[in-house]
């Protein structure tokens, strides 16, 4: 059988994802669709050179309709995040994007996984589950996967200690209600509450890391976009490869954490070719059940207001 992928959005997340996922799994067909067409008419020619060293992949733009025979859907398209504004002030704007996506792609008679990145993530990928009217186990949002990529990096710099020793997780929604879920948090075995030098002060020290630092990226350089783009390669190899990956996605929360109504928000989850196989509920002390609770909370506000 055919790996397909149809890329919707081909800016700085988008072609950076195309040229990972090239390197991390092998496509046969990637589809560009972008509204310039040149731009992916060019890239795919790009992209196209490195298959010398990737292997044969048929690189081209395209159109919504070619979506019809394709495993993966991803959407990057959206209006980028200005500086010093929210994931949330974009809803609105993204929201009306995101239709005139997803009704032709579901018209084509797309049949496999929606895998959306655009902001505000948690918002776009319930919305996608509801316009779409797919099973939300094929409906995956990249969630809370950079938060806590960033958290772990900060981590281990503070510990001066590998990442890969670092089990430590960002939940809720990918935005201003996040939180850091440092009660379950292990290095090389141990709680990271444990650690002498994990003060209170150095907590909130690393809850600014963590939070200050897509806003200073954009700041200095515009957009965001190496490490979302990995983590969407990411996603996209273990769903064509049909591997278990454990990540904080945007997921579908059916009672996970005391949180009722319909909602993706940022928690562990695994997926595999299936799209997502298994929402994870990850041990909260108190306190973080209430954010959680509370990023939930913000999130369902938002989608009714959008009802209104």
């Amino acid at each position: 059988m055919t790996r397909k992928v149809l890329l919707v959005g081909d800016g700085a997340v988008g072609s950076n994802f195309a040229n990972d996922l090239l390197q991390a799994t092998h496509v046969d067909e990637l589809v560009i669709c972008d509204l310039s067409k040149d731009r992916a008419a060019g890239d795919s020619l790009d992209l196209e050179d490195i298959t010398y060293f990737t292997g044969n992949t048929y690189i081209h733009a395209g159109e919504y309709s070619d979506a019809s025979d394709a495993d993966v859907v991803v959407i990057t398209a959206g209006v980028p995040r200005k500086p010093g504004e929210s994931r949330l002030d974009l809803v609105k704007k993204n929201a009306a994007i995101l239709k005139s996506i997803v009704d032709p792609v579901v018209a084509s008679g797309f049949k496999g996984i929606f895998v959306v990145s655009a902001n505000p993530v948690d918002i776009l990928t319930t919305l996608t589950q509801k316009l779409s009217g797919f099973p939300k186990n094929r409906v995956i949002g990249t969630g809370t996967s950079l938060d806590s990529a960033r958290l772990r990096i900060e981590i281990a710099k503070r510990l001066k200690t590998p990442i890969e020793a670092v089990n430590a997780w960002v939940l809720g929604e990918h935005g201003d209600s996040s939180f850091e879920n440092f009660s379950s948090a292990v290095v090389k075995g141990k709680k990271l509450l444990s650690y002498p030098e994990i003060t209170p002060e150095a907590l909130e020290e690393i809850e600014a890391h963590v939070r200050q630092k897509g806003g200073e990226i954009i700041a200095k350089k515009g957009a965001t976009y190496y490490g979302v783009a990995l983590m969407l390669a990411k996603i996209v190899a273990a769903i064509l490869d049909n591997h278990d990956l454990a990540l904080p996605l945007s997921a579908p929360i059916n009672g996970e954490y005391g949180i009722e109504g319909e909602l993706y928000l940022g928690t562990l989850a695994i997926i595999n070719g299936q799209g997502i196989s298994h929402v994870l509920e990850l041990p909260l002390n108190e306190e973080e059940t209430a954010k959680m609770q509370a990023s939930a909370k913000t999130m369902q506000e938002t989608l009714k207001q959008l009802e209104e």
